[in-house]
């Protein structure tokens, strides 16, 4: 993610409702060099990084906050190890200084004794609050009417809580982090559901704020905050999600801590948005925004323009019933257009929305999180190979889910970490003990406990699976198409066959495509055999007591086998030049009769 970076004292917690994406500006400010994870959460059009806000996810909706008209619709990594199990291809992968040999990428499970505040824990963000290098976090409690802070002491762990009241039934649903009044010290906004209002906590620096400022919202509902600079100025302004009356609010900063009147922009009858996000999603270095909402199963994008309004407006359909709930923005296919990814609670998915770059994006992919409703979602680079990756907090499935990265803006199957909450409905995501390896903290609404999983990589990246013929036997890997990038190719015993899949160059593959050999064949071999410069496929074939050659087109594809008989039951096939005439040949060993052949 090089056209997104986050200033470290503001890490990206991502959550939510999106979130987190601080806009990128042409000034960088101090203290933004160390940036110790490329999180996907300042989503933004230029190169260099403000200070700025980062949000948390979207709650869960309170019992009064009903639809009104009927009931709310409820390769940087080397490729070592390549293993085969009945009819699945397993690809792993590890970093270059591994050596432990497994398929994980680990979290450090939660203390005994997490951190626990039972009022209602609603909403988490991160960020470096006594100015100490060691990231800090805050919870909003719904229940309780307060905020917590807790400051951090850089391994992991926290200090005792430090609450702070934000007014009598005002229920604060969302936390947000930034420079809101331009000084230097993080500051905190929540997101009052119960008393209609922003009420900001300004810091002093030293991990303790003034007493709250309060700016109104009308009759809006605010569920969701994000803070970003939508019109240029230098000055960070602020962005809710209005649940009670179907919009979106901008507050623009004045400086010094003061703002305008919310300035409203409709998203729809009945539309109960529940996220929003920020992200420049068509590089005309302006602010857009992209909310999901929940009541008519849509996002809705607001491009940005020079005068910071936001005129021009698209729809983009998340399924029927799929209920988005949340939202996150990054680069998932390295093309320098941002992308979004959302929580679609009722359909139990994520859905990715890959930009085109001419303000449309291409069909929604989804990915299953099983019988789970994702609620919060973000991305971040858990797995240190420069992708993004996502993260889902999941609610009736006491896990919270993570989608690997391949680069190309696809994504392996999800990973199930245990939270031991049926209700985790907001995530953050940060460096707590300064290891550069990227940490979860997971709000469990039900168990009022804080969950803090401490990021650890070890050895190999979690399993990749590929669909193969019947009972693979061997495996070998060439460039068969040519294209600089290792592909597989894999004999399949059971089906009489062997499948090919050609390589993305990223760890990902196409998927089979299958040519029939003799039978039961035990061994593959690549070589070029007719020194035509194209990789071509040996194969053994135990059964018919032959070898199948197919020779390569150099595009992946290969022509009708030619077999060569053998001895008895060939086992193992080879590929070399024996009598140094610079021409490869062939070698089979034959396990009943005793011999070879070449």
């Amino acid at each position: 993610m090089n056209k997104n970076s986050t200033s470290d004292d503001a890490i990206s917690v991502e959550n939510s409702p999106a979130a987190q994406h601080p806009h990128v500006d042409n000034e960088q400010r101090e203290n933004s060099a160390q940036n110790e994870f490329n999180s996907a959460t300042c989503a933004t059009a230029t190169n260099t990084t403000k200070k700025s806000s980062m949000t948390p996810t979207p709650l869960e909706f309170s019992p009064w906050s009903r639809h009104r008209s009927s009931i709310a619709a409820g390769a940087f990594a080397v490729f070592t190890i390549i293993a085969m199990s009945i009819g699945i291809l397993t690809v792993c992968f590890t970093s270059p200084k591994a050596t432990v040999q497994k398929c994980e990428l680990k979290f450090k499970p939660t203390a005994q004794k997490p951190v626990e505040y039972k009022y209602g824990p609603r909403s988490v963000a991160a960020g470096d609050f006594d100015n100490d290098t060691c990231l800090d976090m805050v919870i909003a409690h719904h229940i309780a009417n307060t905020i917590t802070v807790y400051l951090g002491y850089g391994n992991g762990t926290f200090k005792s809580p430090i609450p702070y009241s934000t007014g009598s039934y005002s229920s604060p649903y969302m936390v947000t982090v930034g420079y809101f009044n331009n000084d230097s010290y993080l500051d905190i906004a929540v997101a009052n559901f119960g008393t209609n209002n922003i009420v900001i906590f300004h810091g002093f620096g030293d991990g303790s704020f003034a007493n709250q400022t309060e700016l109104s919202t009308g009759s809006s509902r605010p569920i969701a905050i994000i803070g970003a600079h939508f019109n240029n100025d230098t000055l960070l302004d602020i962005a809710i999600a209005n649940y009670g009356n179907h919009s979106i609010s901008i507050l623009y900063q004045y400086g010094s801590g003061s703002f305008s009147l919310p300035i409203t922009y409709p998203t729809g009858y009945d539309s109960f948005p529940s996220s929003i996000a920020a992200g420049d999603f068509n590089n005309d270095n302006y602010l857009d925004l992209a909310i999901a909402n929940y009541g008519t199963n849509n996002i809705v994008i607001l491009f940005g323009n020079s005068n910071s309004t936001f005129a021009k407006q698209i729809t983009i359909s998340t399924g029927i019933d799929s209920q988005p709930y949340s939202i996150a923005v990054g680069d998932f296919n390295a093309d320098n257009f941002l992308d979004i990814a959302i929580a679609n609670s009722g359909s139990h998915e994520v859905g990715v929305l890959l930009n085109n770059g001419n303000e449309t994006f291409a069909n929604q992919v989804n990915y299953s999180i099983n019988s789970a409703s994702p609620i919060a979602i973000s991305v971040g680079d858990f797995n240190q190979d420069n992708r993004l990756d996502i993260i889902t907090t999941n609610k009736g499935a006491d896990n919270i889910a993570i989608l690997l990265g391949y680069g190309n803006g696809k994504f392996a199957n999800s990973i199930m970490y245990p939270t031991g909450s049926s209700s985790s409905i907001s995530v953050a995501v940060g460096n707590f003990n300064k290891d550069y390896r990227l940490d979860i903290v997971v709000v469990n609404n039900d168990t009022g406990a804080i969950d803090i999983l401490v990021g650890r990589y070890e050895g190999f990246q979690n399993q990749i699976r590929y669909s193969a013929g019947s009972k693979p036997s061997s495996v070998a890997i060439g460039d068969v198409n040519t294209d600089t990038r290792l592909d597989i190719v894999v004999a399949n015993r059971g089906s009489n066959d062997v499948s090919v899949l050609l390589g993305y160059g990223n760890g990902s593959f196409e998927n089979q495509t299958r040519y029939s050999v003799g039978s039961y064949p035990t061994s593959v071999a690549i070589g070029d055999v007719n020194n035509d410069t194209r990789l071509d496929i040996v194969v053994a074939n135990s059964g018919s007591n032959d070898v199948s050659v197919f020779l390569g087109y150099g595009n992946g594809s290969f022509e009708n086998q030619t077999r060569y008989s053998v001895g008895s039951y060939p086992q193992s096939v080879s590929i070399g030049d024996v009598n140094n005439d610079t021409r490869l040949d062939i070698v089979v060993a034959n396990s009943d009769s005793n011999d070879n052949h070449s």
